[in-house]
């Protein structure tokens, strides 16, 4: 079985009305899901935009500390975000710090309410994104929850779920992610790769480009 996010009712879908973007680093959120965001956005959902770290132990040579703070927050106004709560948990400490991680979104489950979140997917490898996958299913019990794709820390994916996007979209996940200066020699901020990778998914649902997501838990209201 296979779920499409469509727009009915002038961009209206269902009862989705906020939407949750859990992203375990600065810049996880828009490379897994930037298109989706930037459609949301384009839609007047309420998008909340959570990182539970700025990864200053990954900071290159020579940057500031704080320089992913400044660049999560350029890169998220491209795509339209109000919305930004950042946190200071330490980059590749996440399994040592998972009560605490797990309180805090329990606080953001309690302040924001979402109806969907979008989080770190069950096959991913790294070893902070997995623990943000398990306690966002424990911390939103009551919430649909979609795994995005990173294929660079994939094994393999389950494409379960997919939202189709518009060339603008993947124009503005592309733009956001240029705000990150101090990443752009990873291969997967590549334009070609994002492109390449929205236009495979989109083959897959006859669209010109989409997004893929794995079904974590579906919450029919």
């Amino acid at each position: 079985m296979r779920y499409y996010y469509k727009s009915i009712n002038g961009g209206k879908v269902g009862m989705v009305g906020t939407i949750l973007i859990l992203s375990p680093h600065t810049d996880d959120g828009e490379l897994g899901c930037g298109g989706s965001i930037a459609r949301f956005v384009d839609e007047g959902k309420e998008v909340y935009y959570v990182a539970l770290s700025t990864c200053e132990k990954s900071v290159p040579a020579g940057c500031p500390i704080d320089i992913l703070m400044h660049e999560v927050r350029k890169a998220t106004k491209v795509l339209g975000i109000e919305n930004l709560l950042l946190y200071g948990f330490e980059v590749r400490e996440f399994p040592r710090l998972r009560q605490n991680i797990l309180d805090a979104l329990i606080e953001i489950r309690k302040e924001i309410n979402p109806d969907i979140v979008l989080a770190p997917s069950s096959y991913d490898t790294h070893q902070d994104h997995k623990i943000v996958r398990e306690e966002t299913l424990r911390a939103f019990k009551k919430c649909t929850i979609l795994g995005y794709e990173q294929p660079w820390n994939n094994i393999t994916f389950n494409t379960m779920a997919f939202i189709p996007l518009k060339k603008i979209h993947i124009l503005k996940k592309i733009e956001a992610l240029n705000c990150y200066e101090t990443q752009k020699d990873k291969g997967y901020f590549y334009e070609d790769f994002i492109k390449g990778l929205a236009q495979t998914r989109g083959t897959q649902i006859e669209e010109e480009y989409a997004e893929a997501f794995e079904v974590i838990r579906w919450v029919i209201r």
